[in-house]
């Protein structure tokens, strides 16, 4: 039970890649169930299991502000915010599944291709809010209502200002393998972060592994989540980053940090990160409010304001002074895809860069 857990090799053996311009395959393809609403009925059943435990990759501060805002909304309901990276998150649910311990109410992570595992072990419950159904593309909702795009991030490269004039910097990936950035450069490990997993994908799909090989010739700074690039870069203690979220360099940036955005010419990598309901989540009224919550406007507005995030939901707002997401030229993501290689992708990053 624990390796099927863990490990995601052959789980898809056999499906096909997601078609162009989807985000979710749904080999299932049952029924999505009707939409929900907040309803006072919802919100008093909630009251009575008095928490929901959410177990996400998103960054703590981010989290802890969801939570806090839930919190005054619904009183009487705590959040429980247990942080860490996707991948980390994937093998404590693997583990404590295997175990017979069932603690997590919803879920979130940046590595979508482990929806789609939960999914096919049937252990995701069908659940679509109704701001989903009335306000998100078809392709960021899973067919069978099992799961939607809490969240849309981009993993960018980005720069020291301090460090590094505007002319200066590079404008795309092939950018960074010039002699001039080697030993400048920080960047984050698809072993940890399920951001940088899919946009190793990705990339290796659109560049090739050549790409990483070079790149690993430039002694790069290896560190965990894609939180982390951000920070040492503001910090100063590398240049450049190769990899990393755009969001914390937004949040870094309005605080009047040392740091700047970058879009590879060559097309930023797109990282999904869905939201779910367990089926066997200890709390599940306070789940299903919580995730329903977590698709209305008010908490998308924080995810783009507050977390520099980008949202799916029609009605949110992009916040002025950052690049319009129209205008930025994408990869396309393939949770699918990822989820078949996820094991093969891993393996042959340590390869190339030793760690």
């Amino acid at each position: 039970m624990r390796r099927r857990l863990l490990s995601r090799r052959d789980v898809l053996a056999g499906t096909a890649a997601l078609a162009a311009g989807t985000v979710y395959a749904s080999p299932l393809r049952a029924a999505a169930p009707p939409s929900t609403a907040i309803t006072p009925e919802l919100i008093e059943a909630a009251r009575k299991e008095g928490k929901v435990v959410y177990y996400t990759s998103i960054d703590l501060p981010l989290a802890e502000k969801i939570a806090k805002a839930f919190e005054a909304k619904f009183s009487g309901i705590a959040v429980r915010v247990e942080r860490s990276g996707a991948e980390r998150i994937f093998q404590r649910i693997g583990q404590e599944y295997a175990s017979n311990i069932h603690a997590v109410d919803v879920v979130n992570s940046s590595d979508a291709a482990q929806l789609i595992f939960w999914k096919r072990e049937g252990m995701l419950a069908p659940f679509v809010p109704d701001d989903v159904a009335k306000h998100y593309p078809v392709e960021h909702r899973d067919p069978d209502g099992m799961f939607a795009s809490f969240r849309v991030g981009l993993c960018i490269i980005a720069y020291n200002t301090d460090l590094v004039k505007a002319e200066d910097a590079p404008k795309s990936f092939a950018d960074l393998l010039d002699p001039k950035w080697k030993g400048k450069i920080v960047k984050a490990h698809p072993g940890y972060s399920g951001t940088i997993m899919t946009a190793t994908f990705e990339m290796q799909r659109d560049l090739g592994w050549g790409y990483f090989e070079k790149l690993a010739k430039q002694n790069v700074m290896q560190v965990q989540s894609s939180a982390d690039p951000p920070k040492k870069l503001a910090l100063g203690e590398r240049a450049v980053m190769a990899d990393g979220n755009e969001y914390n360099i937004f949040q870094i940036k309005e605080r009047g940090g040392p740091v700047a955005p970058v879009y590879a010419t060559e097309g930023v990598p797109l990282v999904v990160g869905p939201n779910a309901v367990f089926k066997a989540a200890p709390n599940p009224n306070a789940a299903r409010l919580f995730q329903a919550y977590c698709f209305t406007p008010e908490c998308q507005q924080l995810v783009i304001d507050e977390g520099g995030l980008r949202s799916m939901h029609a009605l949110a707002r992009e916040k002025s002074g950052r690049k319009p997401m129209k205008e930025i030229k994408t990869m396309r993501e393939d949770a699918a895809a990822v989820e078949k290689m996820g094991d093969e992708i891993k393996a042959r990053y340590v390869k190339i860069f030793h760690v």
